[in-house]
């Protein structure tokens, strides 16, 4: 792993440091073309250092008076061609070998001169440097002048990149690596790889939804793997009857019209209910079930579901209760899916109520809303079980057997068919014993 981690980290820090060498390489150009330019061109088009010489030399004497040891004491004006002449373009000192002028005299400036204007403090012109050629040490004076500065500029900046690029290793590349590869594990199929949050904010947040999408990921997996082992023993138990029934029918051993071909095909009923619940629960989940919504008492749904088991309720001696109601109890949903879940609730409390227990439904209106609930006092659930009682297959007592008929989907389609509507549901021990399921629908009264 941190083999492969490294070598991510070496292919950005090498990235980075071709960016920051291509910035370095094109200034070496600029300073080069720069340089030929100098050395190239009849005249220079940069200012001369010693501009600064005369300029001072004038501030400090209040003319150009004895200038000639300027020009003889500086070793850069030892070494050109050169015309001084006062702010009226009159000819105070010319240097030009085999010349000679006359002081005072008036200089016209031809093409290929280079003339530099000096200034003193108060930005008024004093005079002019009038450069009528240049000798190869004279030109490499003032390129030396320019690139030597321009040079330990960029020595600094130099530096400073390097200090820029070792905290942007640090500070991006690093944790920027580490997605690189957590994104190759993931693709792989190894779901359970995470990313440590380090970094600066942006990161940190890239870092936090990757890792929480690889936890969506590991944990669908999860899902559907359990899934499909669940069903996989759903299927197994009637299967194996149906296949014991048949062949003992076919090796003569039960008759093809007792007993055993009616449980083969209470068998085959419950993997069409199987089949069926999984199929909604299905469509349910990828919300493409469609819902006949209607402005519907929800109260005349209860009572119906509450006939449907009051049969059942007798034959156990169980309270069979939809006493407290108030409030507005009109709401827009489908009549049929709700009383499907109303069904299923009952159906699982009157599994564990014990004989001569106790089952209410309540449903009340409010300004928010509306809220049912479907209360028994059985034994409850333990409170490690209840985040899980709405999962798919889950049940109580794991080693239940059939007897019920039961496929361990209802409380799942029930959580389904609810939030596809709008509502939630939830799930409490009572602390008197018993469980509550709780439904509520916000907004929905009419």
């Amino acid at each position: 792993m941190q083999s492969s981690v490294r070598e991510i980290r070496i292919r950005l820090f090498a990235l980075l440091v071709r960016a920051f060498a291509i910035v370095l390489l094109l200034s070496l150009v600029f300073f080069l073309i720069a340089f030929g330019y100098v050395l190239g061109s009849p005249s220079p088009r940069f200012p001369a250092p010693f501009s600064g010489v005369l300029q001072g030399y004038y501030l400090g004497h209040g003319s150009w008076d004895g200038v000639t040891a300027a020009f003889d004491a500086t070793k850069e004006l030892r070494s050109i061609d050169a015309i001084l002449l006062d702010k009226e373009d009159r000819i105070i000192l010319d240097r030009r070998p085999g010349v000679t002028s006359t002081p005072g005299s008036t200089y016209e400036i031809r093409s290929g001169d280079f003339s530099l204007p000096l200034f003193d403090a108060q930005g008024g012109k004093i005079g002019t440097l009038v450069i009528t050629s240049f000798s190869l040490h004279a030109r490499l004076d003032i390129v030396r002048g320019v690139i030597v500065p321009a040079g330990i500029i960029s020595f600094i900046l130099a530096l400073f990149l390097v200090v820029v690029a070792t905290l942007l290793v640090r500070r991006f590349v690093n944790p920027l690596s580490d997605v690189i590869y957590a994104a190759r594990q993931v693709a792989n199929g190894n779901l359970n790889t995470r990313i440590p949050m380090k970094g600066p904010q942006d990161l940190r947040s890239l870092s936090e939804s990757f890792n929480e999408m690889a936890c969506s990921l590991e944990r669908n997996d999860r899902e559907r793997r359990d899934m499909l082992t669940d069903i996989a023993h759903e299927l197994r138990t009637p299967l194996s009857v149906i296949r014991g029934r048949l062949e003992g029918i076919v090796d003569g051993i039960y008759s093809e019209n007792g007993s055993q071909v009616s449980t083969a095909l209470e068998q085959t009923y419950l993997l069409e209910r199987l089949v069926d619940d999984l199929r909604l629960l299905t469509l349910a989940e990828t919300r493409q079930l469609p819902f006949d919504k209607r402005n519907v008492n929800v109260g005349d749904v209860i009572e119906r579901a509450l006939e449907v088991f009051s049969a059942e309720a007798q034959e156990k001696n169980i309270s069979l209760s939809f006493n407290e109601k108030s409030g507005s109890l009109s709401a827009l949903i489908d009549p049929q899916r709700f009383e499907q879940v109303i069904s299923n609730l009952l159906g699982n409390a009157l599994l564990y109520v014990p004989d001569g227990g106790r089952v209410w439904v309540t449903a009340n209106g409010t300004v928010g809303g509306l809220q049912i609930t479907v209360n028994d006092n059985g034994t409850g659930i333990p409170d490690e079980d209840l985040p899980y009682i709405f999962d798919r297959f889950w049940r109580k007592e794991k080693s239940r057997s059939r007897i019920s008929g039961g496929t361990g989907l209802g409380l799942a389609i029930a959580k389904q068919l609810i939030e596809a509507q709008g509502g939630r549901i939830t799930a409490r021990n009572l602390s008197e014993g018993g469980l509550q399921v709780e439904i509520i629908f916000n907004n929905f009264i009419t």
